[in-house]
């Protein structure tokens, strides 16, 4: 085990445990599985991780392998309008942009991202170029490449008004895909997905923050929201009263609870201190994981031994092509044995000139991660 991404012995000294790991940055250890937790990273040989794929692993520890091992691989903003329909629209292929990146999502027994841009152009434009709408072909794309749950908790899902909302579920779930965090009215954009995978249960939840998309009520169609700083007002306590009453309940149903918020400042890799606060508050709840998105840049990750914070994972398919930092993100890939989460890895990639992601290593990776500390 080692802590940080490393690809060759030299230069690291071997020690005993895996909190001395943890400590020390050129420091391996050689222990049990059972020991370890996602604050180090295993040592893969020959690209295959002992956590992640242990069958295919060519060195055995003692204790053996689990029953059930589960890849949750978690991505951040999708943007399927404007530029990348354009071009995509070229190919003939809607979700050409993430077919480069589409083999490692597939690869997840389970994958998330959060989808901004409506699927209909039922309604008036309400954020003038800013308004994202994807062509209806994506859906299917967006199957055919591995994904499962899709956030819609984000401030464009209300770009084209109710009815193209309404309409953009529709589509999602008819197309086999489960939405989260928006919908006809406050209880379907409140109510939590569940996925079941090798008898491991995932509960999910997805707020805004950030506004522009109504906020859902119990007779008209929205986002589930939380007002925050920096856009939304000051912390509202009667809504993360809501949202952490949401995750007690959902708690007693799931084995591992994930919320998904769309907070924060754009282009910054800080988060604004309300971001801490709200996670803190979200994790004392009950939540093992909350990762962001809406900065369209990478943000802080914290790991602790069963729980994982990242503030944002970056943009995943975007054409904000005017900075280094907005063609930048990471994907969150998580590995549990049963309901215990085990690893956690964030890998860095690159948005190209056809605004597909692609995974980078070397010095470009390590500047990408090196943001998110």
């Amino acid at each position: 085990m080692a802590n940080g991404g490393v690809t060759s012995w030299r230069g690291f000294r071997v020690v005993e445990s895996v909190d001395q790991v943890a400590r020390d940055v050129r420091a391996l250890a050689v222990v049990p599985a059972s020991q370890v937790s996602p604050v180090v990273r295993p040592w893969t040989v020959n690209g295959v991780d002992p956590l992640a794929d242990p069958e295919r692993y060519p060195l055995t520890t003692a204790g053996g392998t689990p029953q059930q091992v589960v890849n949750l691989t978690v991505g951040g903003d999708v943007m399927l309008g404007r530029r990348v329909a354009t071009a995509a629209a070229r190919t003939g292929d809607a979700a050409r942009p993430l077919r480069a990146i589409g083999p490692r999502l597939k690869a997840a027994d389970l994958t998330v991202l959060n989808l901004e841009s409506t699927l209909s152009r039922a309604g008036t434009a309400q954020q003038g170029g800013d308004s994202f709408a994807a062509p209806p072909g994506v859906v299917a794309g967006l199957r055919d490449v591995g994904v499962d749950v899709v956030s819609l908790a984000n401030n464009h899902t209300g770009d084209f008004q109710d009815r193209a909302l309404v309409e953009t579920v529709r589509q999602l779930r008819a197309g086999g895909l489960q939405p989260v965090g928006a919908g006809s009215n406050y209880a379907e954009a409140a109510r939590p997905v569940v996925v079941t995978r090798d008898g491991v249960r995932f509960g999910f939840l997805a707020f805004n923050a950030i506004g522009e998309t109504p906020r859902a009520t119990a007779t008209s169609p929205g986002a589930f929201e939380l007002r925050m700083p920096p856009r939304t007002g000051p912390l509202n306590q009667a809504d993360l009263n809501a949202l952490t009453t949401a995750i007690q309940n959902l708690r007693k149903q799931v084995d591992v609870v994930a919320v998904l918020p769309h907070w924060g400042q754009q282009y910054t890799h800080e988060p604004v201190p309300a971001q801490r606060t709200v996670a803190a508050a979200l994790t004392r709840a009950g939540a093992d994981l909350v990762i962001g998105g809406h900065p369209h840049w990478v943000q802080s990750a914290q790991f602790s031994a069963s729980k994982a914070v990242v503030h944002s994972l970056g943009n995943l398919v975007f054409d904000m092509d005017f900075a280094r930092q907005t063609q930048e993100g990471v994907l969150l890939e998580l590995t549990y044995w049963g309901k215990t989460l085990k690893a956690a890895r964030l890998t860095p990639y690159v948005i190209g000139a056809d605004f597909s992601p692609r995974v980078v290593t070397g010095a470009r990776a390590e500047q990408i991660l090196a943001d998110l500390r």
